[in-house]
């Protein structure tokens, strides 16, 4: 017998991949490597009439694997664009050469050079944004992020509270409106008790003989409290994050001290947060716009 979990997440899925690429107004490099790339979309029509507009950062999601760029978001970020926010869709350096130990299929991640360069795109994007996006208000710029990427995006708010001999640490807060985290892998303990992705939290930090070691430069659920605005959006029926890992997340926020907005959706799972045919999207533009604006 089926289980109507799995068919509703696979029907969710491919709706979320159904719609084709949309191509950038323009593409600039934050560094050499082919992957270390930034696409840029100007806001549409619906920006009409507006001096600036907030630029919103886009990071992706697919458990930080090799096969999975940043092509499948972009119709989201085609979405944002038409409700009148400049863009910037990151590329970043996924999966490994050489698996780890154990590994079935693709690894996640690339330790350190995942990090590397989320922390140089963040670095370069308000003179790459500056000249692509003219409109862009930098003053008022929102990080998302779905799944892996939702743990990029919070990643990327909390580098001034790393480790003292993190190389990506930054000695202010970045200059960030907030972060809306989407079904964000961000508490990566309860992540690899849920066997989320296939134990893909593990392998971003170099198998499991390296995870207590690296655990606090990189998991989310560790960097807290960041003083920057934060949201979570998630789907009640996520069975590929389990909204438990956004819930310990926000708990493990209230513990330190801040706190963390959270949109549980109903009869939503992983997928329709990225969907511009889905409700859900809907709610992100909407979470989105009211840190935003």
């Amino acid at each position: 017998m089926t289980d109507p979990a799995v068919e509703r997440d696979a029907a969710e899925a491919a709706s979320a991949f159904a719609h084709p690429p949309v191509a950038p107004d323009a593409t600039a490099a934050y560094g050499a490597h082919p992957d270390q790339v930034v696409d840029f979309y100007a806001p549409r029509e619906s920006a009409a009439g507006q001096d600036r507009v907030p630029l919103v950062v886009v990071l992706h999601g697919g458990a930080w694997r090799a096969p999975y760029d940043r092509q499948h978001i972009t119709p989201l970020a085609d979405l944002l664009a038409r409700r009148g926010f400049a863009v910037a869709n990151v590329e970043y350096r996924r999966g490994s050469s050489v698996p780890h130990q154990g590994a079935d299929g693709p690894v996640a991640g690339r330790w350190p050079e995942t990090f590397d360069d989320v922390a140089a795109a963040m670095d370069a994007l308000p003179r790459l944004a500056a000249a692509a996006l003219p409109l862009a208000d930098l003053r008022r710029t929102v990080v998302t992020g779905h799944s892996a990427g939702g743990q990029l995006a919070l990643w990327a708010a909390a580098r001034h509270v790393l480790p003292p001999d993190a190389p990506w640490r930054t000695a202010e807060p970045p200059a960030l409106r907030g972060v809306v985290a989407l079904a964000p892998i961000a508490d990566f303990t309860v992540a690899e008790e849920l066997g989320v992705c296939g134990g893909a939290s593990a392998q971003l930090l170099g198998g499991p003989e390296l995870f207590a070691e690296r655990l606090g430069y990189a998991d989310p659920a560790a960097l807290l409290p960041t003083g920057i605005a934060t949201t979570v959006v998630h789907g009640r029926e996520d069975i590929v994050v389990p909204h438990r890992v956004a819930e310990s997340y926000v708990e493990a926020a209230a513990k330190a001290g801040e706190t963390v907005g959270l949109t549980l959706l109903d009869g939503v799972g992983h997928f329709p947060l990225i969907d511009p045919a889905a409700d859900a999207a809907a709610v992100v533009c909407e979470e989105i716009a009211q840190l935003a604006w």
